[in-house]
């Protein structure tokens, strides 16, 4: 795969925003990680996870109601999710390293906020330089049966509005930008200053409907987070 980015001239030292929250699936990797499970069990379990997880992605079912019942038919195994952490790192988008890199070299707070499982997402976002603290996803704890298909806790980003609660008890530094693919991150939206839909991986009219802006790829986020070469 080429790797490759060419992104616009940007003048690093002004981003345009002072906190940048990234969502994980279908946005800064090319894979939802429930679905990747549901796919190592039968055919009726993959094809019901994935039109759940449309479905939720569209904002046609709230999250809540399909969470829980992906994880009962998936019952995923400790030895998965670290196969699913590989998978992560393997479908990394082009140049979403290079991206976030610049960010946090440009004094931007970086976070993931994902409704994916944290024990996968946690080796990507150590590659990808953001520290354990500002990782927010959903932590899993040991079922009877050994499988890791129960939530450890209360885990609001299983919900629906699980995304700006948790954005809103981060009080982070303003202006902010939440970027990501679904309703659960379009949802956000009044809780940051702007919202980016990003379209690289899927593209979903109801969420690009609400957008302040979108982007189809890693490089075409550069004019939105920072300002042009150019601008004094």
């Amino acid at each position: 795969m080429n790797t490759t980015v060419i992104a616009p001239p940007v003048d690093l030292r002004r981003p345009r925003f002072r906190s940048v929250i990234f969502d994980v699936d279908s946005t800064l990797c090319a894979i939802e990680g429930i679905d990747w499970l549901a796919a190592r069990r039968h055919p009726d379990v993959a094809r019901e996870s994935e039109q759940l997880t449309a479905r939720s992605m569209a904002g046609e079912l709230p999250i809540e109601s399909v969470y829980l019942r992906r994880l009962e038919r998936i019952r995923p195994t400790a030895g998965e999710l670290v196969a699913l952490s590989d998978a992560y790192r393997e479908s990394l988008q082009p140049g979403a390293h290079e991206l976030i890199t610049l960010l946090q070299r440009a004094g931007c707070q970086v976070h993931l906020l994902s409704g994916g499982l944290r024990v996968a997402i946690m080796p990507i976002a150590l590659q990808l330089g953001v520290a354990p603290h500002q990782v927010h996803a959903v932590s899993l704890t040991r079922d009877a049966d050994g499988t890791m298909s129960v939530l450890d806790g209360e885990q609001p980003l299983s919900t629906q509005h699980g995304k700006p609660l948790t954005v809103h008890r981060l009080a982070l530094a303003s202006p902010t930008v939440m970027i990501g693919d679904g309703a659960t991150d379009a949802i956000v939206r009044g809780v940051v200053t702007e919202f980016i839909a990003y379209t690289g991986v899927a593209r979903r009219e109801q969420v690009v409907a609400v957008a302040d802006a979108e982007a189809d790829s890693m490089a075409a986020l550069y004019p939105l987070l920072f300002f042009p070469a150019s601008s004094r």
